[in-house]
């Protein structure tokens, strides 16, 4: 197998891929000890079980990934990925590009009936009819030279992908289903998916804490973690936990000496300059007006759920889901189902295929307009 290390040579394989329907794409990246992925490897396969597949090694001395960007944008070729959100993010990251247009064989996988969050082992096996040698899969990638065993078990991503994205493809233009496909990758498109703003940084810090003036520390603290951690590029828990961030909102230490009473604070919170951040962290939330404080989303907790109408709506949609051979979850969750049965019209299961695979009946359920009856195994929709 052949590895890129220059700027030349990728250029003259993406401007092959540009001329091919398809081209397959994973990466190989580290982000145990920084905030954004740090990509180590490309691999990139053309269509045909002949077809070239390569290496492209982005840590090599003046390689620019400028070549494979410019693929990216040409819209005459598939960019084919299996689970693409953590390569997505990398790409949008370090090149502010997008690949377009794109095929998830994840998503078209759970569009074709192979279940939720299906692996990119279990469709090697299931379709390829092919294993994968995994044992190199949480190997140190940003160390060289790699082995031989790394670089097999890299190519086989791209290689065994071909024959993925072909079946699937041809399942989906068989089942009519190409757009359920397309709904869901548009959110692997947005940037928003992407951008984490330290001003919303406290709302995926999970507390059971209503108090207001809590919630202003938490969200100070937050903040100033979120900040810190991607201005010098470190893992949010180098800076310090989410169990120490709910501590320090208790405690509220405004000098040194109370925030060196810290239980869950480790060695390198106590740093100089994040212990002045979080002092004053601290500060800035006990100085939020009471009018201004944060408040939690309980409208869900609020809602008075139709127990009897939840359990109908469960049914329904493992029938339906049944049906179209699609995951359960995939349509809809526990939490979707409770609040359609406590009267909420805004969740994703009535809206794109979702909507006329479960969601229209959904709705007529709740408003009494068709009936579930049982015949043998199977349940059937009945007009009222």
């Amino acid at each position: 197998m052949r590895t890129i290390t220059t700027t030349a040579d990728l250029a003259r394989f993406c401007d092959a891929a540009r001329a091919s329907e398809y081209v397959t794409v994973d990466t190989e990246f580290l982000r145990e000890r920084t905030y954004y992925s740090k990509l180590c490897l490309v691999q990139l396969a053309l269509p045909g079980e002949d077809g070239e597949a390569v290496l492209v090694d982005p840590l090599a001395d003046g390689l620019s990934l400028e070549p494979l960007y410019d693929l990216f944008r040409h819209a005459g070729t598939v960019k084919v990925f299996h689970a693409a959100r953590q390569d997505l993010e990398i790409f949008f990251v370090e090149g502010n590009v997008f690949p377009e247009p794109l095929f998830d064989t994840q998503i078209a996988a759970m569009v074709c009936g192979f279940g939720d969050q299906v692996g990119y082992e279990t469709l090697v096996r299931k379709v390829a009819k092919q294993s994968l040698d995994k044992t190199s899969r949480f190997t140190d990638w940003s160390r060289r030279p790699l082995s031989e065993a790394q670089k097999t078990y890299a190519i086989a991503d791209v290689t065994h992908l071909r024959v993925i994205y072909e079946f699937l493809a041809k399942e989906l233009r068989r089942t009519g289903r190409e757009k359920w496909v397309e709904e869901e990758e548009a959110v692997l498109l947005d940037p928003e998916t992407y951008i984490n703003r330290p001003d919303d940084a406290w709302l995926r810090i999970k507390t059971r804490t209503n108090s207001g003036r809590f919630l202003a520390i938490v969200r100070e603290l937050a903040r100033f973690r979120e900040d810190y951690a991607q201005a010098r590029n470190v893992p949010r828990s180098r800076v310090f936990k989410d169990d120490a961030l709910l501590e320090l909102a208790s405690t509220k230490p405004t000098t040194p000496e109370e925030l060196g009473r810290s239980r869950l604070l480790l060695r390198e919170g106590r740093r100089p300059d994040i212990a002045e951040g979080i002092i004053a962290a601290v500060k800035a939330g006990l100085a939020v007006r009471p009018e201004d404080c944060p408040r939690p989303d309980t409208t869900r907790d609020q809602l008075q759920v139709d127990s009897a109408l939840a359990d109908l709506l469960r049914v329904l949609l493992k029938a339906k889901s049944q049906s179209a051979g699609v995951a359960p979850k995939l349509i809809a969750s526990s939490g979707d189902l409770d609040a359609l049965a406590a009267g909420e019209r805004t969740v994703r299961a009535l809206s794109g295929w979702r909507g006329e695979v479960f969601g229209d009946d959904a709705l007529r359920l709740c408003k009494g307009e068709i009936a579930l009856s049982a015949r043998g195994g199977a349940v059937r929709v009945v007009q009222v």
